[in-house]
């Protein structure tokens, strides 16, 4: 049963009960009454549905005269052991569900007001719109059983379906025409509102008045496949005529840009100006907002996996220009980037780091970035980088470091940011350089191109400071309609040998942002650098003077280049032209609140499928516990070798246990091993590989790794300086590596996982951090060349062991720790052995088995890590070992240096 009640009346307002007999036809075969709810204050109408007695049995309805119920109110109390009653009895039933919520309440039929030809439902001839009385009449109501759902027809009078319009022709209903007995129901339905935001009732703006019959129709070809188009090729600059456009004309300061037709046509600029001032009327910018959002076929793609917008874009521009970024070529299509190589970037005005997350989601550990931008609420956020691992990216801030403001506009900012990046590149600069600086003009939308022109200006000189030769640059512009917008792309077009400016599908189209792509940095780009550098401090001396320099590069010099202008004057009309019919799009989407474009959906997954994005949402990773990180990294070994002690060596051993020298590498020990693995940032756990111990958080140590790391390393007391001056420091040795920012190294050559782990610690060193424990790849040494590590011995004066001197080894940081001994990797497989060819005076490959020599490396005799942790051997360096010529008291039955460097002696052949 389902019921909707009537307005409640109290029980004296009722009229008496009143009785309407009504006939079915024969097609019916259930009959109704309409009954009193029983209460005292309320009456409900409601029909009983009883089982079949004749085809001509009459019912009572019970109602109260004069009260004409809307269908609102219409009860129906049904018994659902019938077939028409379990119909009637769902709230979905077509006849009334539907023809209900067709109309508006004040446009839906009341009972008892009908026309008396086919109506179920009449009112008596004799009673009046006044009258309190109804007499009883015979009518004969047309039933029939209840047809099957039917879908909504759009296509006939309006969007009512064939049902509805029946209904209401059935209570008499003529089109133009209202209902009941003199046509004096209401004739247009009720309007749904068209309030818009926080405008007062009857408010309309110019421009924007809402309009639900507004259809947005275009002819725009929709893609994810973009295409770009370099500048015209062009000769480097000379430095002569940059020294005769050094005296830069200082003139009074302008807001406008209304004028600024040499490169872009009049009455384009005009319609284009007038777009964006069409905007400045709207007092709500989140209709504008939400407009923009519904009319962008790219707008779902939003930030994806990653933590905003700007990595999306991207990761558009990465694909579209082949990703020159982040797999540079040269010329002849060859990678820029060695296999054993970091890939170096700088993302310069760029918080909160959408741009810097994608690269390290692309490349994964072998990159190392450095960041710069003005600290303030839109600083690296490298905390909320959930794709990428932050550990190699470092934020500096010019002057002072990490402690400094960030500010790019300072000379002193811009020198210290790159002293300090190519002391962390080998002098050599990086590889290329983002910019994507920009702050709110809200209001001044129409000069955003003068308000950040020096802000442009700044990220062109600092990637030119930065760049090394053949380097890339991508960095973001708005309008460039002035001459000094135009001749910072003039300058760029001559430090590069490719030049494109392109606007990417994940940028709005309904606002002038757009990129300048640079390619092939010449050697010569440093004369622009320091023309640019030098205006730079000339326009912070003009600052609040009232005063500004409006021409980087003289106007006459830049349209003599005819090509260049030309291909400017192309492009600014072009995103006129498109940003001008985005801003209308968007008017359109702001009148008529129901638009959407029906094509993000596609775009979305055709873009991310082409750029090779996942199409996940973004979420918080999860942190596993060590032991199922570590069994995860090791699911493919037992963990039963990680137990096994390295083999001691002693002199009776010695030349038993070493075969052939050239097999082994050294190391020198001075603390504790563990195994350490890092599950993402400062989640690093140790371990002591003994059976029955568990892993634990590090101790004693301040550290932060990439997730999927797992390497063994030595607990290290590193001393620096001698005496009271004397400093200590805990560092990490790391001896041997398993997994590298969730690379799998097991397999590779003992010498390539070194490299690899070099690679990585590089990758992740912090200098402006030194709260960080240092981690280090400990110095390798070859077992023929082990002289070198007693060369490295010294007696020093250790603070806390009084007046005696102890002996340290000195490392290649200038640093030395107090040693315990050497330890022996073994890095060739049996039965291969690595011998000296005093023919052709080079080392080969000899398998004692099968008596086969070769020069190349044979794949089988690569000793993995599991491999050399289970042949190592330990030269143990305890009380009597002499190993330095100062120790005047050693055993002479112990393994000592002479020992040491008489088998290698015996071995060696030169």
């Amino acid at each position: 049963m389902f019921k909707y009640k009537a307005s409640k009346r109290s029980s004296s307002q009722l009229p008496p009960k009143k009785k309407l007999k009504v006939e079915l036809e024969p097609a019916a075969v259930d009959a109704f009454e309409f009954t009193d709810s029983g209460s005292d204050d309320e009456r409900m109408p409601s029909f009983n549905l009883n089982r079949r007695t004749s085809s001509n049995e009459a019912i009572s309805p019970s109602l109260a005269p004069g009260q004409g119920q809307s269908l609102d109110h219409f009860s129906p109390k049904v018994d659902s052991s019938s077939s028409l009653g379990s119909q009637l009895a769902s709230p979905t039933y077509a006849p009334f569900a539907e023809f209900r919520e067709s109309l508006s309440p004040e446009a839906r039929p009341k009972l008892g007001h009908g026309n008396s030809s086919g109506d179920r439902f009449v009112r008596s001839e004799s009673h009046s719109s006044t009258d309190d009385s109804m007499s009883e009449k015979e009518v004969s109501p047309s039933f029939s059983h209840p047809p099957p759902p039917v879908q909504r027809d759009t296509s006939l009078d309006g969007n009512y379906s064939n049902m509805a319009q029946k209904m209401m022709a059935n209570m008499g209903y003529q089109k133009g025409k209202g209902l009941g007995l003199r046509g004096e129901g209401r004739v247009d339905i009720v309007e749904s509102s068209k309030q818009r935001g926080r405008r007062g009732l009857g408010h309309v703006t110019e421009g924007f008045e809402a309009s639900d019959d507004l259809v947005w129709e275009d002819n725009e070809e929709v893609s994810a496949h973009e295409t770009y188009k370099w500048m015209p090729p062009c000769n480097p600059i000379e430095e002569a005529e940059l020294a005769q456009w050094r005296d830069w004309k200082r003139e009074k300061r302008k807001d406008y840009i209304d004028d600024e037709t040499h490169f872009c046509d009049p009455d384009i600029l005009r319609k284009l100006l007038s777009a964006k001032s069409a905007f400045d009327k709207l007092d709500d910018p989140e209709e504008m907002r939400q407009a923009r959002t519904r009319s962008n076929p790219f707008e779902t793609l939003r930030g994806g996996i990653f933590l905003n917008r700007a990595a999306m874009k991207m990761a558009n521009m990465d694909q579209v220009f082949n990703f020159m970024f982040t797999s540079p070529r040269d010329g002849h299509e060859r990678p820029l980037v060695g296999h054993n190589d970091l890939l170096y970037f700088a993302d310069i005005c760029a918080g909160p780091g959408g741009f810097s997350e994608y690269v390290l989601w692309r490349r994964k550990h072998r990159t190392k970035g450095f960041g710069f931008t003005i600290k303030g609420p839109n600083d690296f956020k490298l905390e909320e980088f959930f794709a990428a691992s932050p550990e190699y990216f470092e934020p500096h801030y010019g002057v002072n470091g990490a402690n400094g403001d960030g500010d790019i506009m300072s000379s002193d900012n811009q020198i210290e940011f790159r002293k300090f990046v190519f002391e962390n590149t080998d002098n050599k600069g990086v590889h290329f350089v983002m910019g994507d600086g920009g702050f709110s003009v809200a209001g001044q939308e129409n000069i955003q191109e003068i308000l950040s022109k020096q802000l442009l200006l700044c990220q062109l000189l600092v990637a030119l400071s930065v760049l090394r030769p053949g380097g890339s640059f991508v960095c973001k512009t708005f309008d460039l309609f002035t001459p000094f917008s135009i001749g910072l792309m003039y300058l760029l077009y001559k430090a590069f040998y490719r030049v494109s400016l392109f606007k990417p599908v994940t940028s709005r189209p309904a606002n002038s942002e757009r990129y300048v792509v640079c390619k092939g940095m010449r050697t010569g780009a440093n004369l622009i650098h320091d023309y640019l550098f030098d205006l730079n401090k000339a326009m912070n001396r003009l600052k609040n003077t009232g005063q500004d320099i409006l021409e980087c590069v003289p106007l006459d010099v830049i349209k003599a280049d005819a090509q260049f202008t030309q291909y400017i004057k192309d492009q600014n009309e072009s995103q006129a032209r498109s940003q001008a019919q985005g801003l209308a799009k968007i008017q359109a989407f702001v009148r008529n609140t129901t638009l959407i474009e029906p094509k993000q959906a596609d775009m979305r997954e055709e873009c991310l499928k082409l750029w090779g994005v996942p199409g996940e949402t973004r979420s918080t990773p999860k942190l596993p516990d060590p032991m199922t990180k570590f069994n995860q990294l090791n699911k493919d070994d037992s963990i039963e070798f990680f137990h096994h002690p390295p083999t001691v060596l002693d002199r009776e051993s010695l030349g038993r246990s070493i075969r052939s020298i050239f097999d082994y590498r050294c190391m020198v020990s001075g603390g504790e091993r563990l195994f350490i693995i890092g599950i993402g940032r400062s989640h690093v756990f140790q371990w002591d590989g003994r059976p029955g111990s568990k892993w634990s958080k590090l101790q004693h140590c301040n550290l932060r790794l990439p997730g999927d790391t797992l390497f063994e390393a030595e607990m290290m007391e590193e001393l620096r300086g001698e005496g009271y001056g004397q400093r200590r420091m805990c560092a990490l040795h790391m001896l041997d590596a398993m997994w590298l920012g969730g690379e799998d190294v097991r397999q590779l050559h003992f010498t390539e996982r070194i490299t690899k782990a070099e690679l990585f610690v590089k990758a992740i060193h912090k200098p402006t951090k030194p709260t960080l424990t240092p981690l280090r790849v400990k110095e390798v040494f070859r077992f023929e060349e082990i002289h070198k590590i007693f060369d490295r011995l010294e007696f020093k004066q250790v603070k806390g062991s009084g007046r005696q001197q102890r002996l340290c080894f000195r490392t290649n940081t200038e640093r030395h720790f107090i040693p315990t001994g050497v330890c022996l990797v073994k890095t060739i497989n049996d039965p291969w052995t690595m011998h000296w060819s005093r023919t052709n005076q080079r080392k080969y490959f000899y398998n004692a088995s099968t008596r086969e020599s070769r020069f190349d490396c044979p794949p089988d005799c690569i000793a993995s890590f599991k491999a050399c942790h289970l042949n190592r051997l330990q030269w143990v360096w305890e009380e009597g070992v002499q190993i330095h010529e100062r120790q005047l008291q050693y055993d002479q039955e112990k393994l000592s240096k002479d020992d040491m460097l008489d088998l290698v002696n015996r071995q060696r052949v030169v």
